[in-house]
């Protein structure tokens, strides 16, 4: 289907009974990020707030919040895709059906950026707090877009032709800003965006940014989408949404003619303010750290502009729907760039980027009776190496040539490697490496460690299902429960310093270092045992966000032995909260309280009561 724009979209999506209205005002601050999350919750529709309290705009949230909506929306375009990158690998096949294909080429004419002209009469110029202003947790530094498409060009390269389309946090105001004239933007120097910027320092010029809000769906897939090589982003949008990217410049700035709303303006070299904090998708704030700030230059809007956002938060939220759709488009992809490589799943429940499970493939030593990790070695390096899967802190895998074993039944694929882990061999670590900006959990920001945990071969052990008796009479550790299969959380006190938990570790190393402990390869320590077995998402999220593997990896009878760590008894991770973590994101139970009018009976969210 091709949209013209987020009106458009929307208007499909109601026909369907995709969408809900909300008729009543809404406060931007925190009672709308709050209903999202109550329906997001409830598997509801799309909602649209019509009455915003102090702005005359409207705003659309939970759009790809259940996978049938973007099936929906991306229903023509989906198989073409698909196609297109498998033909990307090999574009002889295509040659071998041409008529068969004549169609998919006719689709790729969709690739093709349109320029046209700029029209006042479509945009109106208003002014940044002429924006919905819309603030999702109490702690928010201020109110930030959150599907914000934002376009830069490389300046030794102007142009479409070398540009970057990507999602970056843009915080609207708040902390040190200039009201209406700086914004603040949140990325990684490596990402395209900090690309570009490094040219325009090394050419000493401010570097020019537009930031598109709205359009059609497929604009804001495109900007989180990880494109191959020689792929633009605006390319992708023109394809998923079955319609050319529509562009012009004006005043040196490139705007998007189909996008309902364009912030324009300059980034000065090494000016920065703080940003932040603000509610992240590892289920923490992120805190406040100096950061390019962006000097508006004009803010345009259409005359019905529709504002989406989303809300992000623990996992799983909407962005989750991101996750899973990039998948169904590039998971033959990813396979076909790293050869060997059969699953990979960044586990959402974990904050994605701490927790990588991946099967890959075990075809170099055969003759090995025993089975060992050998080639799935190879791939882990690859993977790691590999654009956003570099960010993973845990990387699982193995191999299972039976082809039964599934990354998405996470405990089963957990009791699969558990069941086989040799915890003298199979650990690998990176330390004093970089880490995701939003994970808290290493030395320093954008810093820390990584893991592998490779295993493969016939099974070890049967995975108790039992807490061993002498879990029950520790010292200094208490209230034994099982997680999963052989893996079980001990609770002990609040975590104080990285001294004091080496000498409690090593205290309960020693408690059970005589002990026959085969069956459970995995302990967790951890603040709250209730909490933390009481789902497996508790498990992976209290778990994978909060251990750095080099400071809070520990075993049972561990050695170091020609550089190589690893135990003869079973591996502990000290999941306790420390204190560098960042806060969890809390629901303020004022506001809760305060949106139960939205849900009485005659109010539009009755139904969701």
């Amino acid at each position: 289907m091709s949209y013209t724009g987020m009106e458009s979209a929307l208007l499909d999506l109601e026909k369907k009974g995709m969408l809900l209205r909300i008729h009543e005002e809404v406060d931007p601050y925190l009672e709308m990020a709050a209903i999202h999350l109550r329906i997001y919750d409830k598997n509801g529709p799309a909602i649209l707030f019509e009455k915003i309290k102090g702005c005359r705009f409207k705003a659309v949230s939970n759009i790809f919040g259940q996978p049938e909506r973007y099936e929906y929306l991306f229903r023509d375009s989906i198989a073409a895709i698909q196609k297109l990158i498998h033909f990307r690998k090999d574009p002889a096949a295509a040659l071998k059906s041409p008529i068969k294909n004549f169609s998919l080429g006719l689709k790729a004419l969709n690739a093709l950026p349109s320029k046209g002209s700029f029209s006042s009469g479509k945009f109106k110029e208003v002014k940044i707090s002429d924006l919905p202003l819309i603030t999702h947790w109490k702690e928010d530094g201020g109110a930030f877009v959150t599907l914000p498409q934002v376009y830069s060009e490389d300046p030794f390269h102007p142009g479409v032709g070398g540009s970057n389309l990507g999602m970056y946090r843009i915080q609207l105001n708040g902390n040190d800003y200039v009201h209406d004239q700086e914004i603040g933007l949140h990325y990684q120097l490596h990402r395209g965006i900090g690309v570009h910027q490094t040219s325009a320092n090394q050419k000493g010029q401010p570097l020019k940014v537009s930031i598109f809000v709205g359009g059609p769906p497929s604009h804001t897939v495109a900007a989180v989408m990880p494109l191959p090589e020689g792929m633009s982003e605006l390319q992708f949008a023109g394809l998923l949404g079955s319609r050319r990217f529509r562009y012009c410049h004006k005043d040196g700035y490139c705007i998007s003619l189909d996008a309902d709303f364009v912030i324009t303006g300059e980034i000065i070299p090494d000016l920065n303010k703080p940003e932040g904090p603000f509610g992240d998708h590892l289920g923490y704030y992120s805190l406040q750290h100096p950061f390019p700030i962006l000097k508006v230059h004009k803010v345009w809007a259409k005359e019905n502009a529709i504002w989406p956002f989303t809300v992000v938060g623990r996992p799983p939220q909407e962005d989750t729907g991101f996750g899973n759709f990039i998948h169904t488009l590039t998971g033959q992809a990813i396979r076909d760039e790293i050869p060997g490589l059969r699953e990979v799943h960044a586990v959402d429940a974990a904050g994605v980027h701490p927790l990588l499970l991946t099967i890959g493939s075990e075809r170099y030593t055969p003759y090995l009776k025993e089975g060992r990790p050998a080639e799935i070695l190879t791939i882990a390096n690859h993977i790691l190496g590999t654009g956003q899967l570099s960010l993973a802190k845990f990387l699982f895998i193995t191999a299972d040539n039976s082809k039964k074993l599934s990354t998405k039944n996470i405990e089963a694929y957990l009791t699969y490697l558990l069941e086989r882990i040799d915890l003298t061999r199979d650990l690998h670590f990176h330390t004093q490496t970089s880490m995701d900006t939003l994970d808290y959990s290493g030395t320093g920001l954008n810093s820390g460690s990584k893991v592998v945990i490779a295993a493969f071969g016939g099974k070890r052990r049967e995975l108790t299902l039992k807490i061993p008796g002498k879990l029950k009479e520790l010292n200094g550790f208490g209230n034994p429960k099982i997680i999963l299969p052989g893996v079980v959380a001990l609770q002990a006190s609040a975590f104080a310093d990285y001294q004091k938990a080496k000498v409690e570790l090593l205290s309960l190393e020693e408690q059970l270092r005589s002990e026959e402990l085969k069956e459970l390869p995995l302990i967790i320590v951890c603040d709250d045992s209730d909490f933390i077995s009481a789902t497996l998402n508790n498990f992976l999220w209290a778990t994978f966000t909060k251990t750095n593997p080099s400071h809070d990896i520990y075993g049972i009878n561990s050695f170091s032995e020609f550089k190589h760590w690893g135990c003869h008894g079973p591996l502990i991770l000290d999941a306790r909260t420390k204190p560098h973590h960042a806060p969890p994101l809390l629901k303020d139970p004022e506001t809760e309280e305060k949106i139960e009018r939205f849900f009485k009976k005659g109010a539009s969210l009755e139904q969701f009561r």
